[in-house]
């Protein structure tokens, strides 16, 4: 393991000597507001929830419009409808209070980081949010319409036997498999961020990273087939951009990758 470089006399950690019950309750006080963070966004999205919900639908909605139908979703369970609504509130609460949860975990470990550790660390706080929110948007807006098309053109509107297969999806099965494929891009895209910060502290180099380029290849396929349904339209739209992400990679390992690596 690579030893920690002693810093300059002007690099210093910005922190004052701490005992380690101040320590505790220091982590005590920010994960006190990042709860209370949470359980405000939780309700003030749970107000919403309706129209949170909604705007997951809009994509499935838009293509029944498309062939003809009216846009319906059903629920068989009396509590089904509450509880989805309480995993939507829980959902957006999860987006609204990210910035606030993340500024607070930053306030405890920042002090005990160098300056120049805090500067080489302000690009992947910055880029973090910005490639989930990326990821999101592709299987939001470029995703969704190509599969639920692909997945509703199984329906018949019944021959001279009169067989007809229609979808009736449940509003909870429906909100479950939209959470999944959101957090799956969103989570996916966060690949060059994983991989250059492994690169900065020199667990990689972008040689290793582009040596094994055919092996990352197919290993975006392998774990696109895991966190997608089991169809080429959802897997292809995420295993696509994840190989465009790794190239993406390479280079910001080669950007951000100590010097010593580079010989």
């Amino acid at each position: 393991m690579a030893k920690r470089e002693k810093p300059a006399v002007e690099d210093s950690i910005d922190d004052t000597p701490m005992p380690l019950l101040e320590h505790l309750s220091e982590l005590r006080r920010r994960l006190l507001w990042s709860l209370l963070a949470f359980a405000a966004a939780f309700l003030f999205c749970y107000a919403f929830s309706g129209d949170i919900y909604r705007f997951l639908a809009q994509p499935l909605a838009t293509i029944m419009r498309q062939k003809g139908e009216r846009p319906h979703l059903i629920y068989t369970a009396l509590y089904e409808a509450f509880f989805t609504y309480v995993k939507v509130a829980f959902f957006g609460a999860m987006f609204v209070s990210f910035p606030i949860v993340a500024t607070q975990i930053w306030k405890f470990i920042a002090p005990g980081l160098y300056r120049s550790e805090k500067r080489a660390f302000l690009p992947f706080l910055i880029a973090t949010p910005v490639l989930f929110v990326l990821g999101a948007a592709l299987a939001y807006f470029f995703v969704f319409p190509f599969a639920w098309r692909f997945f509703l053109s199984f329906e018949t509107s019944g021959g001279q036997d009169g067989l007809q297969i229609q979808l009736q999806a449940k509003v909870s099965e429906y909100l479950s498999l939209v959470m999944k494929l959101i957090m799956a891009f969103g989570i996916a895209f966060e690949l060059p961020v994983g991989l250059s910060l492994c690169a900065r502290v020199g667990l990689l180099s972008s040689r290793t990273l582009a040596k094994y380029r055919r092996y990352a290849y197919v290993g975006c396929f392998i774990l696109a087939a895991i966190l997608t349904p089991p169809d080429v339209i959802t897997m292809t739209g995420l295993a696509i951009p994840l190989i465009g992400l790794y190239e993406v990679s390479i280079l910001a390992a080669r950007m951000v990758e100590p010097e010593s690596t580079l010989d």
